[in-house]
């Protein structure tokens, strides 16, 4: 998320007036972009923790989306800390501590997000394809045991990060704060393994998965055209969920494995356009933690009405359980089966 690329920047332009200009207008609009995701991140996961935490009843279905907004919050807030440091011409005042810890958390919680999102995909796809063992097994101890296990693998994970940050003071009244200093010092092994790392975890495993969940959920919906007339409003969630996903992420990774094979900028023109992208890419991919509220709550086939409601109430009602239908008059285990599995596709 630095604005600075790790493209070795001997090769840059001089600092003309072209070239000040324009990093100064992308430090601009990184100010604004970071601002606003910052506030919107925190006023809305924010709420949903609210809501999911202490206004509502504990369902499998709320542990996921209270765990995805706790992630989003933190990485929404620490977010502000960078904003303010873009702001103060990449000074940092928050000291060393800060700026490792700061680094941590925003990558740490990206990863958290992520991984429940993962979690998620997969209780969906389970609930599709074994219904009834779903319907034994999924409560809210176990939601809550694998939520605190995603935690402590995306912390395990990124754990190094705390040790790539470091302060660097630039002048009596400049100090940065940055994982610059220790790419320079590493080999080129060093870092393309970090890099591949980091985008096979971070994306390309996630994404395989998340994609493969829900070709299985609607390949199973394709089948069975009655409970395909009730999903809807799932199918759209679904492609949200994943465009989303590829939209906000996948072009900050291509940049990370941009770089691994493009170390140093051929030639100025290159270098403004990597840096252009490069920040675009970064103000995409913080865009991640504010969209899921709106993912989760606003894709309504019936938000029009629901719009009138207080937004307390829209989403109580987007995030809870769906209500099952009364079982005493389902004698066959075949009909309660169909029953079960069409419960379960409406909580998609």
């Amino acid at each position: 998320m630095e604005m600075a690329s790790l493209i070795n920047t001997t090769a840059a332009p001089d600092l003309n007036d072209s070239w000040v200009d324009l990093f100064s207008s992308l430090t601009t609009v990184a100010v604004v972009v970071f601002s606003l995701v910052s506030l919107l991140g925190v006023l809305g996961n924010g709420l949903v923790i609210w809501v999911t935490g202490f206004r509502m009843k504990k369902t499998v279905n709320t542990i996921w989306y209270l765990h995805i907004a706790v992630a989003d919050f933190i990485f929404a807030a620490f977010l502000a800390l960078r904003a303010t440091s873009l702001a103060l011409q990449f000074h940092w005042p928050f000291g060393n501590f800060m700026c490792k810890l700061c680094g941590t958390l925003i990558i740490l919680n990206l990863y958290a997000s992520v991984y429940i999102m993962v979690v998620i995909s997969v209780d969906r796809c389970v609930s599709v394809v074994w219904p009834v063992w779903a319907q034994n097994h999924r409560n809210v101890r176990s939601a809550t045991y694998v939520s605190l296990c995603v935690w402590m693998l995306a912390l395990i994970v990124n754990i190094q990060h705390y040790f790539y940050m470091d302060t660097k003071k630039e002048t009596e009244n400049t100090t940065y704060c940055s994982n610059i200093g220790f790419f320079e010092k590493a080999t080129p092994t060093v870092i393309q393994t970090i890099v591949i790392t980091h985008f096979l975890l971070g994306f390309a495993v996630p994404l395989t998965v998340i994609v493969s969940c829900y070709a299985v959920i609607i390949h199973r919906l394709r089948r069975n055209h009655s409970l395909a007339s009730q999903s809807s409003r799932p199918f759209k969630v679904i492609t949200s969920i994943i465009v989303a996903f590829f939209l906000c992420l996948a072009p900050y990774y291509i940049i990370d494995l941009i770089q691994l094979v493009i170390f140093k900028a051929p030639n100025a023109t290159f270098h403004f356009a990597f840096v252009i992208v490069s920040n675009v890419a970064s103000n995409l991919m913080v865009l991640h933690c504010c969209l899921n509220p709106l993912l989760y709550v606003f894709l309504r086939q019936d938000f029009k009405a629901e719009v009138r409601k207080s937004i307390l109430n829209v989403l109580e009602s987007a995030l809870k359980e769906e209500k099952k239908h009364s079982a005493s008059d389902m004698k066959s285990v075949n009909t309660r089966q169909s029953r079960e599995k069409s419960d379960l596709i409406t909580e998609v």
